[in-house]
């Protein structure tokens, strides 16, 4: 079975080194890695790198609509249950098929944690997924990007600020850490 693996951001040249941005980062990190390059696809609205195993994806359609993406590239792939009537199948577990990897603003800068099954704790972009897969079982990498003034200015504000020098230091070790360690390459 050929696996998804989509990194959330905003794109755009504005939101290069956003916090919002950790996913791109970590997508791009990876695609390095791996010697693939991005292609845009306009019947999904996404960037692509692939290969006979693996399909990294970055959704054009900003964070917050980031389900609307990845419905369509999973159907696209034929990795969607199919429909039963007027009803979809809820809860379907693309653990296997499906990776997502997005900034998280409830763990510390320099720090990943790894969830299965788990709700959105508020992150737009997840939750968009999760409305339009009707399902939350699938993996998601969640990179760490709180620091001290996430707790002085509104989440939606802090989440838009560029990394500075030192902040985009930890962020490319830990996402080497994340390539390393999850994806053993």
């Amino acid at each position: 079975m050929v696996k998804i693996i989509a990194g959330l951001g905003n794109p755009g040249e504005k939101y290069n080194n956003t916090r919002h941005n950790a996913g791109f980062r970590a997508i791009d990190a990876l695609a390095d890695r791996l010697g693939l390059s991005w292609e845009k696809n306009k019947k999904i609205n996404s960037l692509i790198a692939k290969n006979k195993d693996i399909i990294l994806i970055k959704p054009l359609t900003y964070m917050n609509d980031s389900g609307r993406c990845l419905q369509a590239v999973l159907s696209y792939y034929n990795l969607l249950p199919k429909k039963l009537g007027f009803l979809k199948i809820k809860d379907s577990d693309l653990l296997e098929a499906l990776t997502i990897i997005h900034d998280d603003l409830d763990l510390n800068l320099g720090s990943f944690k790894i969830s299965i099954d788990s709700r959105s704790a508020g992150h737009k972009g997840v939750e968009s997924i999760i409305s339009h897969l009707k399902t939350k079982k699938f993996k998601r990498i969640r990179i760490g990007i709180k620091t001290e003034p996430a707790n002085k200015i509104p989440a939606e504000k802090f989440v838009l600020q560029k990394f500075n020098s030192e902040e985009l230091k930890i962020i490319n070790n830990i996402i080497s850490d994340i390539i390393k360690k999850v994806f053993v390459l």
